[in-house]
């Protein structure tokens, strides 16, 4: 008895260590390679937003899979490629002209001359960098020193973008195929219930996706009517560029500020105060109430679940997290709702979604 006491002791030992050995070895691995993982989730992000306009044009325009996912992916590109040249090309003039006005601007500053040398003398500043211009060279030849981690790290992202871009169009190219692997592995009963999952978790990306569009349109016009009023120079082009930064929850209106506010300072203390004010005033309304609000009909999701979701992804996963909160809460919803206990399964939502003659809460 003691000797079959013994092995099963040691057996029950053996499979813990074993877990707990498997355990390290999967973290090991996750940590190993989590730019991959990174790449792939952001990869099937896009994938999931850009699969409905492939399955739409497949269906009504081009028969072929694969010429379908290149004209959605280069109709993208080109959606893109306009953007960053409506943002970068005034953007490029604008800093020609001001190198050609840097030695002249430079002299106004150290003369306490100009709007910028005028707010160094408010401030300051002026007799401050007077005092530890040494220290101030000193710390600019330091920064010339990381100029190789700076540019691995550029060669690094563009990596990644390619990376990101072939994933994502393979996802989409293989989707049916994929899709019809998990159908026939699933069987009959499961398959339908795979197929309503898929269609709830591309309804929550794709309406994620568009209710952030929103809100950074909402976002840009509101910064541009504000710029123009103040009589900012380049009004049109800082909204846009407060408009791509926006698309970040949480702290892309922050970064818009910086952008803005710098523009208004240059042009004058007045208008800088009132650019930052409304910007204060701005990203508490968006955080708190815009963000919340749309992306909530948007997802389906409560507003209270949108903010603690985005809260805590960007703590835990900074801004990667806080892009993906959302949605990410969205599908983790549409899995409670299918697969979770019935007492913690959410109700469905109330509208189109739901099905005639069948109470709520019922599923299949």
């Amino acid at each position: 008895m003691s000797n079959t006491d013994d092995r099963g002791t040691a057996r029950r030992t053996l499979v813990v260590i074993g877990l707990v050995l498997a355990t390290a070895l999967a973290l090991g691995f996750v940590y190993a390679t989590r730019r991959v993982l990174v790449w792939m989730v952001v990869a099937a992000f896009f994938a999931v937003a850009l699969k409905p306009l492939v399955d739409r044009l497949q269906r009504r325009l081009v028969r072929r899979r694969a010429l379908a996912t290149l004209l959605v992916f280069l109709a993208a590109f080109v959606l893109l490629a306009i953007l960053a040249a409506l943002i970068l090309v005034p953007l490029f003039g604008e800093l020609s002209r001001f190198a050609d006005r840097a030695p002249e601007l430079l002299r106004d500053a150290r003369a306490g001359r100009g709007p910028v040398g005028q707010l160094l003398e408010r401030t300051g500043a002026r007799r401050y960098l007077s005092e530890h211009s040494e220290q101030l060279r000193g710390f600019g030849g330091q920064l010339r020193q990381p100029a190789v981690g700076v540019l691995r790290g550029v060669v690094e992202s563009i990596a990644g973008l390619v990376t990101v871009v072939v994933l994502a169009y393979l996802m989409v190219l293989e989707a049916p195929r994929i899709t019809r692997g998990l159908l026939a592995a699933a069987g009959d009963g499961q398959g339908e219930r795979l197929r309503r999952v898929g269609r709830e978790v591309s309804r929550t990306v794709t309406g994620y996706l568009t209710g952030n569009l929103l809100i950074s349109v909402i976002c840009g016009a509101l910064t541009y009517a504000v710029l123009a009023l103040t009589g900012v120079p380049f009004a049109a082009v800082i909204a846009l560029l407060v408009a791509v930064a926006d698309l970040i929850p949480l702290v892309g209106a922050t970064l818009g500020a910086v952008i803005a506010a710098g523009a208004g300072f240059l042009h004058s203390p007045t208008a800088g105060v009132v650019v930052l004010v409304f910007f204060v005033v701005y990203q508490q309304l968006e955080n708190h109430l815009l963000q919340p609000l749309i992306l909530s009909r948007a997802v389906r999701l409560n507003p209270l679940t949108v903010l603690v979701s985005v809260l805590l992804a960007a703590e835990l996963a900074g801004l990667l997290g806080a892009l993906l909160a959302i949605p990410a809460a969205g599908i983790i919803q549409t899995l409670l709702r299918e697969y979770g206990p019935r007492r913690l399964r959410p109700a469905p939502p109330a509208g189109p979604a739901a099905r005639p003659g069948r109470p709520a809460g019922t599923t299949d």
